[in-house]
This record gives structure tokens, sequence and C-alpha cells, in this order.
């Protein structure tokens, strides 16, 4: 008799237990792989909002450098020189994209003809437009992860919380037991993987609106930068023909 009142008292103290160690314990298997595939997924959300801070803080500052070393009224064929074969950001890889266009057309001697601008202008407007779009699309690599996460994680969550709540009952019905003692241990259970959803869910959703801004901001940028760079082009090659 006394070891049955033992046991159901560590049963009852096991149960009061809510620590967030004890619920994943307790809980349903399948409510434990809900809880796993959303905390691994909060986990990768963090690592890639991490990269992404860094990353794009990085190219903005190279940015800036950049635009103040072009706009200090060097050559261009200069600055080329310098950084062509080592571009390490988008609008180092941009610049370095048309003046490579450039000076092959130069190369030839063709800059010169007039039936032969239009088409060295389009050329270079291309290669900017491709530098963009390709620079771009790395810098939004994994940002559709934060976005699904994001708008999914909840919903992993609550499927967690209704199968945990299902088997809570069972579990009642079973035991035909309806105090709090018994029922709040499993209510808390299914709750946690809702809880965990929306943990995982609230941080990507504020990452990937604001990366997407930031995104749409640098790439406004590059654009303007393009529109200027092929403007000083076009002028460069009015210099020639006039000269």
């Amino acid at each position: 008799m006394n070891q049955e009142v033992v046991a159901a008292g560590i049963e009852g103290l096991n149960a009061a237990d809510l620590s967030m160690w004890a619920l994943f314990l307790r809980s349903d298997i399948v409510v434990q792989l809900v809880m796993l595939v959303l905390l691994g997924a909060s986990i990768w959300c963090w690592s890639i909002i991490f990269e992404k801070w860094v990353r794009y803080r990085r190219v903005w500052r190279q940015a800036d450098s950049f635009e103040k070393e072009f706009w200090s009224g060097g050559s261009l064929e200069a600055l080329y020189d310098e950084i062509g074969a080592k571009a390490n950001h988008p609008m180092a890889v941009l610049f370095a994209g048309a003046m490579r266009e450039w000076r092959r057309t130069a190369e030839r001697g063709l800059t010169g003809k007039d039936h032969l601008r239009a088409g060295l202008q389009d050329r270079i407007g291309q290669v900017m437009r491709i530098s963009i779009d390709r620079e771009v699309e790395r810098l939004e690599r994994y940002l559709g992860v934060l976005a699904t996460v994001g708008s999914t994680a909840p919903f992993v969550g609550l499927f967690g919380t209704v199968w945990g709540i299902m088997d809570s009952f069972q579990s009642i019905a079973a035991t035909k037991n309806t105090s709090l003692a018994v029922v709040a241990p499993g209510i808390a259970e299914a709750l946690f993987a809702t809880a965990l959803g929306l943990v995982a869910a609230i941080p990507a959703t504020i990452a990937y609106n604001k990366f997407s801004n930031d995104l749409g901001r640098y790439a406004t940028r590059l654009e303007g930068f393009a529109g200027e760079f092929s403007a000083i082009m076009s002028r460069q090659l009015d210099e020639g023909d006039s000269n």
C-alpha cells in the first residue's frame, strides 16, 4: 500500500512539472516530431537572419565606398584596372561588366563609328541589367525560406496542438478523471506546440519584411547607378565623335 502511495505521489509530481523539457518528454510522438520540426525551422531561420544581416550591411558599406571613389573625379579606366578582376560586391560587378564591354569595343576601334554606337550602348545596358538581376537574385537567396516558415509555422504548431488535445482527451476518457491536475498537463503540452510555431514564425516574418525592403532599396540604388553610368558612357561617346 505504501509503495502505491509513493508511486502515485511521484506520478503527481511529474504531471505537475510544466517545464518545457518535461512537456516535450510527456508529449505524444507526433507532437514531439512537430516540436522538433519547428525548433529546426527556427534555428535555420535565425542562421539565415544573421547571414543576411551581416551581408546586407557589408554590401551597403561597400557600395558607399565604391560610389565615393567612382565620383571622386578619377579615371574610370584606372578604377577598372584596380577592381575589375576582383570585383567582390554587386555595384563593383555592375561597373566591371560594363567597362569590360566598353574596353572590348574600344580595343577593336569601333567606338567612333556612328552605326555601332547604338549597338554598344544597348550591349552595355543589357550587361548592366543582367548584372543587376543576377546580383539581386544572389542577395535574395533563402529569403523564401523565411517567408515559408513565417506563413506555415503557425499552422504546423496548430496541427501539433490539435493532435495533442485529441490525445489528452483520449487519456481523460481512459482514466475517467476530469480534474484540473489531469487536464492541465495535457493541454499545456498541446499548447506548447503552438507556442513553438509562433516562436518560429514571428521572427521569420519580421526579418523577411525587413530584408525584402532593404533588398528593394539596394536594387533601386543599383538601377540608379546603372542609369548614371550609362549616361556617362553616352557622353564619352559623343565627346569622342566631336573630337
